[in-house]
């Protein structure tokens, strides 16, 4: 006697490549989520250092505070230009997204100092002391290359510190030694550790 029972209808099966790239984007964004920022410049980070060795010849001959200043902000604009530039050429050679997660917490941890930073630069330059100025800039950096360096290459937040103890020496001395201690700075340890990055981490 035939059976009474309906036919089941048989559903097509999952395929299986589905269910792969479905565990290959978790592991991936869980990866990235965790892992650390690598696109720190290293040939980038020489130079800007070759960049403020020069600021630091021709900030040492300004005429006035005022050019002085032109100098020093002009190199800080380039600077800036070649480390984004250096970034995304050294994040698109080894495949990386550059505004990733651990992209994102180096960002908001080296950004904010960098912002104080500029906003003490206009009220000191207005109201004084202006003598202030260059162990300001090199700390503030250090403390933002210090934050961001949490989320990055361990060779990083050394560098914050080198910067923090130069800054230290910039704000005890006289001005007189200000383009020294920003050439030492922003140009000789962005050229050590740009080129030590570069050979451990590549470019």
């Amino acid at each position: 006697m035939a059976s009474a029972e309906p036919a089941r209808k048989n559903s097509p099966p999952t395929p299986i490549h589905s269910h792969a790239l479905d565990n290959l984007r978790y592991i991936r964004e869980t990866m990235e989520r965790a892992g650390a920022f690598t696109a720190v410049p290293g040939w980038g980070g020489v130079a800007m250092g070759g960049t403020a060795l020069a600021a630091a010849g021709l900030a040492s001959h300004a005429k006035s505070p005022a050019m002085w200043m032109t100098w020093w902000i002009g190199e800080a604009v380039l600077a800036i230009a070649i480390g984004i530039f250096a970034m995304w050429r050294k994040a698109d050679s080894a495949g990386l997204a550059l505004w990733s997660a651990p992209a994102r917490k180096f960002a908001f941890s080296f950004v904010p100092p960098l912002l104080a930073g500029a906003l003490l630069t206009v009220v000191l330059f207005k109201v004084g002391p202006t003598s202030a100025i260059p162990g300001m800039w090199l700390l503030l950096y250090g403390t933002g290359v210090m934050a961001g360096g949490a989320f990055s290459i361990p060779l990083v937040p050394v560098m914050g510190a080198c910067f923090l103890a130069d800054g230290a020496l910039a704000l005890l001395t006289p001005f007189s030694l200000a383009d020294f201690w920003l050439g030492l700075g922003f140009g000789g340890l962005h050229i050590v550790y740009g080129a030590i990055i570069a050979r451990r981490y590549g470019g």
